[in-house]
């Protein structure tokens, strides 16, 4: 899988590598050095799978959702990570990551949280592990994911609200990081996404890949096939749409459509649509397209979803899109919206508004009858009740 996934210098492509200070050098090489050993080991599987099944609850569902694929004339199968403990797939990253911060000898972690799903995946981790736990998450998420928050506190975790720029995923980044750079020798940092300096996105993207994993054999069972004509997923660093493809990256029949954040508008200057906008550079440790002006300074994205406002991407989606091996389309706030309301109608269920940017694909493609089509449903709506609210209000 060696055209689309890393190569052992922590590229992909012209994207990747490990930009950091010196002093977490011997902390990201010491990882470098051990994830793909920890994370192979037998008995690392076992208590990663244990877990992953009594603890989370997977397998997740696929679950054929009749009535919306009535609507876009296809087969609709989503799958169901809204349903995994913590409602979303970023518990199946946390548990892998506590794991081997547990066998690599840390007694802290860090992290950083958007919508505030990572960071409760965090906090719950580590009161499963009973680790000291500090998420840091901006000022403006803070506010706007107020439940996620009050949970991160009865779960044990300190919630530090980031009051640099624009106090959102970016700024919670940089504070993390420098938390880190602080505390190297006991402090492990869970970086959320498939963002970051190597190995963390091929480590993120691997422990994510049980949603690709599952998917083969879900379909093997109820379509007599492992692979599907079209794989839908929301991108913002890029964890759940990682493991979403990542068994499938080799499989050229299959077409990979991934939803970015579009905001107010591509061309409005409020978007977090960095497939669509973004120019070569460094952020947070990588090589990487990101928003930025002509002389260089990250340019502040916007999103209605804070899952999505981040200014860079994953360098593996980066890279998939260069080599279109993935289509990446912008979905605007108005039509996330809209996705979200149609799916709670036709099928009962309440999706993020992350998640609701990847439904927002299907109104922008044309389906053949015969068509297979997997949408990861990657958390659920309870984090987002306020904006949904409020939207209906406005209607």
């Amino acid at each position: 899988m060696q055209k689309y996934n890393v190569d052992q210098n922590g590229f992909y492509g012209e994207f990747g590598g490990a930009y950091i200070p010196e002093i977490l050098y011997d902390n990201v090489e010491n990882l470098k050095t051990n994830y793909l050993k920890v994370i192979e080991d037998p008995e690392f599987k076992k208590e990663y799978y244990g877990l992953l099944q009594d603890y989370v609850g997977r397998p997740s569902p696929l679950y054929l959702a009749q009535r919306l694929s009535n609507k876009y004339g296809c087969k609709i199968y989503l799958k169901r990570e809204d349903l995994n403990h913590t409602g979303a797939h970023k518990i199946n990253n946390t548990i892998g990551q506590i794991l081997l911060a547990r066998r690599m000898g840390k007694t802290r972690i860090i992290a950083e949280t958007g919508a505030g799903q990572h960071g409760v995946a965090t906090a719950t981790v580590c009161a499963l592990m009973n680790m000291e736990c500090i998420v840091y998450m901006g000022a403006t998420d803070v506010e706007r994911q107020k439940l996620n928050v009050e949970k991160m506190q009865m779960l044990g975790a300190k919630v530090v609200a980031v009051t640099s720029g624009n106090m959102t995923l970016k700024d919670a980044t940089n504070e993390a990081i420098r938390d880190w750079c602080s505390n190297p020798s006991n402090t492990y940092y869970i970086i959320g996404s498939t963002v970051g300096p190597h190995p963390y996105p091929d480590m993120v993207a691997r422990l994510q890949s049980v949603i690709s994993e599952e998917i083969r054999k879900q379909l093997k069972e109820k379509e007599g096939r492992e692979v599907p004509d079209y794989l839908i997923a929301c991108v913002g660093g890029g964890s759940n749409a990682a493991g979403t493809i990542y068994h499938f990256l080799d499989e050229e029949e299959v077409k990979i459509v991934l939803a970015e954040a579009a905001g107010k508008g591509i061309n409005s200057g409020e978007s977090a649509a960095t497939i669509h906008l973004g120019k070569l550079g460094i952020i947070h440790g990588s090589k990487t397209l990101l928003m930025q002006s002509d002389d260089g300074q990250i340019e502040e994205p916007y999103s209605i979803s804070a899952g999505l406002d981040y200014p860079g991407i994953g360098p593996m989606h980066a890279h998939l899109a260069q080599t279109n091996r993935s289509e990446v389309l912008a979905v605007s706030d108005d039509e996330a919206l809209a996705a979200a309301f149609e799916l709670t109608e036709l099928e009962g269920i309440i999706p993020a508004i992350e998640s609701a940017h990847a439904l927002g694909v299907l109104a922008k493609k044309e389906f053949l009858p015969e068509d297979v089509v997997v949408l990861c449903l990657s958390g659920r709506g309870d984090k987002d009740m306020e904006t949904y609210i409020k939207h209906a209000n406005e209607l």
